[in-house]
């Protein structure tokens, strides 16, 4: 699998705090079967990462993971906040890329209130040629209350993220129910972390594929998708349900 979320640089921003509990995270993924994970620290006003601050910390954790003989390699990216994804000029974004794709890059869904910029910014990146992942909206009242607003987004080009705590049941019902709503109308398309620290809405991802009650969707949403948006290709089409399965909670 890989994980197109998370906060594995230490000392960046509010997710691990040293260098050990970023080997504790990665050693996690790995015994859940993750071999790849995209770095994902914060770019917003309370956490101005900069792209020379993650690519730093990016080498300085694969040279520990080496080092230690875990076999998952961590690679670049970065979670947006909408306003700085629309200040940053052309170069400094690109470096920000989700997984090394230059042209992909993740965005964050604000946990209150609906975005009225996020329709432009979608617009906007793919003028540019830059293709938005956005992150965890089921966690947001507002996307839970109108799940279909996101609809028209995704047809202009834009991918959803859900978080596995939130699909497992971890971040509570509401977001569980959020989440479920989301992948039943088939506007998710990567199942990831947001782990911060170990024992903090850790992993989980194995969890919270046995949790879609379909192991074809669960391989699409935590393999397919993100091994084919990291290398810039085009995702398969998503599997069809089992009319005799039924995901968790329906």
């Amino acid at each position: 699998m890989i994980d197109l979320h998370c906060h594995v640089l230490p000392g960046v921003d509010d997710g691990v705090r040293s260098l050990d509990e970023a080997v504790e995270l990665a050693r996690a993924a790995a015994a859940e079967g993750v071999t790849a994970i995209a770095a994902t620290p914060h770019v917003r006003d309370d956490y101005p990462t900069t792209a020379d601050a993650m690519e730093d910390a990016v080498a300085h954790v694969n040279d520990a993971l080496a080092e230690k003989g875990i076999d998952v390699r961590v690679l670049p990216g970065g979670e947006l906040a909408l306003g700085r994804a629309a200040a940053l000029d052309d170069a400094e974004l690109r470096r920000f890329g989700l997984g090394g794709n230059p042209n992909l890059v993740l965005v964050e869904f604000p946990y209150y209130g609906w975005p009225l910029e996020l329709g432009e910014l979608v617009v906007e990146l793919r003028t540019r040629g830059i293709v938005p992942l956005i992150a965890h909206p089921e966690r947001s009242a507002d996307a839970r209350e109108h799940p279909e607003r996101l609809r028209p987004l995704v047809l202009g080009g834009a991918f959803v993220q859900v978080t596995a705590a939130s699909l497992d049941g971890r971040l509570g019902r509401t977001a569980q129910a959020g989440a479920l709503r989301l992948l039943e109308l088939e506007l998710v398309h990567v199942i990831a972390s947001d782990a911060h620290h170990p024992d903090i809405r850790a992993f989980g991802l194995r969890a919270a594929r046995d949790a879609v009650g379909d192991d074809a969707l669960g391989a699409w949403l935590t393999e397919d998708v993100p091994r084919a948006l990291v290398a810039g290709e085009a995702p398969p089409a998503r599997p069809q349900p089992h009319r005799r399965r039924r995901i968790l909670g329906r």
